[in-house]
């Protein structure tokens, strides 16, 4: 099932649930929804813009995917020692 369906079935879901119910969705959720992490707030927007101008004008530092790879066995090969 993907996401979107999910989504929907969920949002469909929620509109007709009873309040119990409702309440037990929010309280195994309500940590992820209430983390600074989800919250796209002006100073993320603008470093997301910042970094998206990089890439597009050719100035980001960007990684092939071999350099990524071999960067990552690198980390996991360390933290095994």
């Amino acid at each position: 099932m993907t996401a979107t369906l999910i989504r929907k079935k969920l949002t469909n879901y929620i509109k007709v649930a009873d309040e119990e119910k409702i309440k037990a969705i929010y309280t195994m959720v309500s940590d992820e929804i209430n983390t600074e992490e989800n919250d796209w707030n002006e100073t993320f927007v603008k470093e997301l813009d910042k970094r998206s101008k990089s890439f597009i004008n050719g100035t980001a530092k960007t990684y092939t995917w071999e350099e990524t790879k071999q960067a990552a066995l690198k980390k996991v090969q360390s933290k095994r020692k």
